[in-house]
């Protein structure tokens, strides 16, 4: 399947991968044929001009997706690096998409020594529209397999890039009963000085999700910190619960 041992894939490196070949001549083969420049125009404008577009709508990218991959064998962590990052490199937004749909499926076949891998793409063309999806899916899931992770994103909540930092803040968004909530709660008072719009949005995103599993722990954090999150911040967490 692969040819070479995972090079360190945090660099410019890409691995040769057989199966990441067939995935992309097929894939840029088919998304073009099915792009819409008049649709494309529209998401281009609803993305802020993030990357271009071809114009291929969600639920027909995704059954185009599954015709991309039908036969494929299911891939190994270095398939996975190369199928990834290939589709980074190019600039439409739909291949970034299909990259990250396509982590979330096999998140289970990559170890822990996948995550400079998903640091390159969150930082890859950032916004929110990957970066999320990356976060909960992708380096929540390598976090989940190996808590020990977490040291890691330790270091991510201090980074000057707001996008890794949006990361650690969300990277718990799907742990429910497992969220380490001294982590996540240590995370938002972290990063709550901060003005950033996304920052400020995902502290509130966070909290409110832990909500679902620990709404008193969250409302007793809040109500003790109120003075130091932004108005947003409260307003997310506590959008599911009772007014303090």
């Amino acid at each position: 399947m692969t040819d070479i041992a995972p090079p360190d894939t945090g660099s410019g490196d890409v691995p040769r991968s057989a199966l990441a070949d067939t995935v992309l001549d097929r894939l840029t083969t088919v998304y073009p044929a099915a792009g819409n420049p008049f649709r494309a125009q529209e998401m281009v404008a609803y993305m802020k001009g993030v990357a271009p577009f071809l114009g291929v709508r969600t639920p027909e990218r995704r059954i185009l997706a599954r015709t991309v991959l039908d036969g494929i064998p299911r891939p190994d962590e270095t398939d996975c690096a190369a199928v990834a990052l290939r589709c980074f490199a190019l600039p439409e937004r739909e291949y970034h998409y299909f990259a990250v749909d396509y982590l979330r499926r096999h998140v289970r076949r990559c170890s822990s020594g996948f995550l400079p891998v998903a640091r390159r793409l969150v930082t890859t063309v950032s916004w929110w529209d990957t970066v999320d999806h990356l976060a909960a899916h992708v380096v929540g899931g390598l976090v989940a397999a190996d808590p020990s992770l977490g040291d890691r994103m330790d270091e991510w909540i201090e980074d000057e890039d707001l996008w890794v930092a949006r990361t650690a803040l969300l990277h718990q968004l799907r742990f429910k009963g497992a969220t380490d909530a001294d982590r996540l709660f240590a995370y938002c008072l972290r990063r709550a000085p901060d003005t950033d719009f996304f920052l400020r949005k995902a502290i509130g995103w966070a909290l409110r999700e832990y909500a679902r599993t620990a709404p008193g722990e969250v409302r007793a954090f809040v109500a003790a910190n109120a003075s130091r999150l932004s108005p947003l911040s409260v307003r997310e967490a506590l959008k599911h619960l009772d007014p303090l």
